[in-house]
């Protein structure tokens, strides 16, 4: 499986420059740990377990669908203070996706998750969908990464998703986790070191704004 765990400059820059990839940075550095696919009835409480120890923060891109299955774990992860997010009704992949259908299930979603950040599946999305996204929604905020673990792949070993993380984190960098099934074996092996490593490293751990 091929994919980038750290995203160059050149990319973010050249051909998505509409979206948001890394985080400035003020006085204190900080992280910006991210959740994708959730919620999930008993991943996604470990998860919210992990961060209350280190009095980190994240941000959740919930699948819509999801949510409505799993309302009562949605409802206490911002009950502890933590950001939610779009990532469409039923994790739709833009690539293959027409523009209206695409728009379409991610106002599915919305009615069900009250945010103005969106992360598209798989990070993949077409200009003409970012276009049509934040033409209807001008107060969007399109998330992306910097930093990929690739916890989704069930090829890579726990050892090497920690170290994707650990290689390539700093301070501003937006981090990628899934809350899933697929990726539980690898996230939680990782989250809780990731987690203990910034702490060690002072760095504050916050969710994204809501804007």
């Amino acid at each position: 499986m091929a994919y980038l765990v750290k995203t160059p400059w050149w990319l973010s820059r050249l051909f998505y420059c509409h979206l948001n990839w890394k985080m400035p940075q003020h006085d204190k550095p900080s992280v910006y740990l991210t959740f994708d696919d959730g919620p999930h009835p008993t991943i996604t409480p470990f998860v919210l377990d992990e961060l209350k120890k280190y009095n980190a923060k994240a941000t959740f891109f919930c699948i819509g669908n999801n949510v409505v299955k799993h309302g009562d774990v949605y409802n206490r992860t911002l009950a502890e203070g933590h950001t939610v997010g779009n990532h469409t009704h039923n994790h739709m992949n833009g690539w293959f996706t027409k523009t209206e259908t695409y728009i379409n299930d991610i106002d599915k979603a919305a009615k069900h998750i009250n945010s103005k950040l969106f992360r598209p599946p798989y990070g993949r999305i077409k200009r003409s969908q970012a276009n049509r996204l934040l033409n209807k929604r001008p107060a969007y905020y399109i998330y992306m990464w910097d930093v990929l673990s690739g916890d989704f792949d069930t090829m890579l070993p726990p050892e090497k998703c920690l170290a994707n993380v650990l290689d390539n984190i700093e301070p501003g960098s937006i981090i990628v986790f899934h809350d899933s099934e697929k990726a539980w074996d690898r996230m939680s092996y990782a989250l809780p070191q990731v987690l203990a490593y910034c702490q060690q490293k002072s760095w504050e751990m916050k969710a994204l704004p809501k804007h």
